[in-house]
């Protein structure tokens, strides 16, 4: 266990530094456009990360909302928990999940039904011969046929967005190392290998938003996707929850916001 709480103060030091937190955003757009530039200049050859059936993509980035979830459920609540705030701080801490999963929800339709409004059907990926019977994505598809929309890159928004919120969402784990508060083994044990789970699967996101960047959709896709997801985290984390009648901020976050 030992070994557990070195890597995890190890960690917390990294994400103690407010400019690292601050320029994700900033990040995650130079990422989209250096990546957009290489792909259209095809400086990097295809790899296994270019094949949308990698192990990656399949079981972690398709289901990337359930994994934040399930991952940030525990974590928020032990967290704000040990506060000794209540348990309303903490289900109003827990309602800003629910928020995020709104903006992911209305995000991800409005992203489907974009592409299916600008789309049109075709019989190949050549797009010569149109198919103007099918109006939509899925009747065309399930024709096996070719459908071409407008299509924002829902990875770019999701992996920006949840990366963003779990690193808000962390900053608890600061504001507890540096109180010294201490519970149970178990639940100490608990909430170090969830803050663990957590910088794993950041590493994990920003990979793939790379990945995505390099080998997928073009510039204006991607720079659309991600701005939304930027977006999403900016209004909520930035302009609503520092706001009395809100979810509220993560402990540490909350004091800082005062002394700005």
């Amino acid at each position: 266990m030992a070994a557990l709480s070195l890597l995890v103060m190890k960690l917390v030091a990294f994400w103690r530094k407010t400019h690292i937190r601050q320029n994700l955003p900033w990040l995650f757009l130079l990422i989209s456009v250096t990546g957009s530039i290489t792909k259209e200049l095809q400086l990097i050859p295809d790899s296994y990360f270019s094949n949308t059936r990698n192990v990656l993509n399949i079981y972690f980035v398709k289901v990337s909302w359930g994994w934040t979830l399930l991952l940030l459920f525990p974590f928020v609540t032990l967290s704000n928990a040990f506060n000794n705030r209540g348990l309303g701080f903490v289900l109003r801490r827990l309602s800003s999940l629910a928020v995020a999963t709104a903006i992911w929800y209305t995000c991800t339709h409005s992203f489907f039904y974009i592409e299916d409004v600008t789309g049109t059907c075709y019989e190949s990926k050549a797009m010569q011969a149109v198919r103007s019977e099918f109006t939509a994505k899925a009747d065309c598809r399930r024709a096996d046929f070719t459908w071409h929309g407008f299509d924002i890159s829902g990875h770019s928004f999701i992996l920006a967005y949840s990366t963003l919120i779990i690193v808000e969402e962390m900053a608890a784990m600061i504001n507890l190392k540096d109180a010294g508060v201490q519970s149970q083994e178990y639940v100490n044990v608990a909430l170090d290998l969830l803050y663990l789970a957590l910088n794993a699967i950041v590493a994990l996101w920003i990979w793939m938003f790379t990945c995505t960047s390099v080998y997928f959709h073009d510039i204006y896709q991607k720079l659309l996707g991600t701005t939304c997801g930027i977006l999403g985290w900016y209004l909520t984390y930035q302009v609503w929850y520092p706001k009395p009648l809100s979810p509220g901020l993560p402990p540490l976050q909350r004091e800082q916001k005062r002394q700005a």
